[in-house]
């Protein structure tokens, strides 16, 4: 099978070879029908533009980096496909960079990371976005780079959020609605941003419904399952309990989950449990686990969309740069209706 060139880009569509590159490489001055059809004849001919040559022909590299603390978790590798795949539809290429900033040394990793990659551009995931260190490496760099949930708003890179405050209330309120007061919830890390606005959420709802938090039903998890395992034992070994908990995120959930049926609490007859993410274990969960849809693909995509955008590389601060994405609450068999009366209304 003959290999599509650029010239037979060109010659379908009835201009240039460096038109033609124009149009692949996002720039400017190309009229919207012509940059239109050339986009049409890429993908019915289903071009694909050497990265090798291009990176020669221009100062960029088409590749960029992904920079995350745990690359094997399920928050990594949903953020992780979202980002390959906006990469391929936009003719670049991605390395997945782990930062562990708990590891001496880790700033010359990232330096030679760096230089040796020649990056177009970086995304930096939580909570190491949050970490001043690291970012002004990008910036003595002049990478530029998008931030996903960052705890500021930052005036100098892009940053894709969700409303982690919002959704934990909206969860928060969809416990209360079911009659459930005594409430526990399942912090994460202390420096991750996201849970902190998520406790933040949890306490708005329950100070807004004029139900006290019992402190002793707030306990600190790592966004681990085995947390949630220990977790779980600590909230549910005695008679007195929560009618509800609610997780940071779905792997503690799965782990009360999975206390709860080792101690034959039944779910959710007995407790409901909400979880926050929607991973693919509170799919494979039985039963299935009611959780926070977290768009955590399409924030990496969006970031990725930063990043190639022409327009973004030369106006930092730019007004498109910073985005937040929607949520959405999605029941499942993991809660019901509180079953204790006295947490009735």
């Amino acid at each position: 099978m003959k290999t599509v060139t650029i010239k037979d880009v060109a010659a379908r569509a009835g201009v240039s070879p460096k038109t033609v590159s124009r149009v692949i490489n996002g720039e400017d001055h190309v009229r919207a029908e012509i940059r239109e059809a050339v986009q049409r004849v890429v993908a019915e001919l289903d071009y694909r533009p050497n990265a090798f040559a291009r990176s020669l022909s221009s100062s960029r590299s088409y590749l960029l980096g992904l920079f995350i603390d745990d690359p094997v978790s399920g928050y990594a590798a949903d953020v992780q496909h979202g980002a390959l795949i906006r990469c391929r539809e936009r003719s670049y290429h991605l390395v997945v960079e782990p930062v562990d900033l708990s590891r001496p040394g880790w700033q010359d990793h990232v330096r030679d990371s760096i230089a040796s990659l020649r990056l177009d551009g970086a995304i930096i995931a939580p909570p190491i976005c949050d970490a001043p260190e690291l970012i002004d490496l990008f910036r003595q760099s002049a990478v530029p780079h998008v931030l996903m949930a960052p705890s500021v708003e930052p005036e100098d890179s892009g940053a894709v959020r969700m409303d982690d405050h919002g959704a934990a209330r909206e969860m928060t309120d969809y416990l209360i609605c079911l009659g459930h007061r005594h409430i526990a919830f399942v912090q994460g890390p202390e420096n991750h941003s996201a849970s902190i606005r998520r406790e933040e959420g949890f306490r708005a709802a329950m100070a807004t419904a004029a139900i006290a938090v019992d402190e002793r039903f707030v306990l600190r998890g790592d966004f681990s399952f085995r947390s949630g395992l220990e977790l779980g034992e600590a909230l549910l070994r005695g008679p007195d309990r929560p009618s509800a908990i609610f997780a940071c995120n779905d792997d503690m959930a799965l782990g009360l989950l999975i206390t709860a049926i080792k101690r034959d609490i039944q779910v959710p007859d007995d407790l409901s449990i909400a979880g926050f993410d929607d991973a693919a274990s509170s799919r494979a969960a039985w039963p299935q686990i009611t959780t926070i849809r977290q768009p955590k693909a399409e924030m990496a995509a969006a970031a990725v969309d930063i990043l190639v955008d022409p327009s973004f590389r030369r106006t930092i601060p730019h007004p498109d740069a910073h985005l937040m994405l929607p949520h959405a609450l999605v029941v499942r068999g993991s809660t019901g209706r509180c079953g204790t009366d006295a947490d009735r209304v």
